[in-house]
């Protein structure tokens, strides 16, 4: 049979794929560039909510970590394949 693959599945689609991720990329952080962050807690020291692309690393090592973190509680919450035969 000859199906044939959804788009994304494609391999003449991933450069394509790969440039559009890039240009989100670089929209997530070109504001950066013209935006003064100010301290959402002022006077306590903490100044990291200032740094250049907080909240585009921010979100993307938040993201990271919980997808981490749904794989090791997935060890511990699973069940073997033959569950709701028993």
């Amino acid at each position: 049979m000859n199906e044939k693959k959804h788009w994304l599945y494609r391999k003449e689609n991933l450069p394509k794929l790969w440039v559009f991720q890039i240009a989100i990329l670089v929209l997530a952080v070109l504001p950066e560039f013209f935006i003064k962050h100010k301290e959402h807690l002022p006077g306590s020291g903490f100044t990291l909510d200032t740094t250049f692309g907080f909240f585009a690393w921010y979100g993307f090592v938040t993201c990271a970590a919980m997808v981490v973190g749904a794989k090791i509680l997935g060890i511990f919450l699973k069940r073997k394949d033959t569950y709701y035969d028993e």
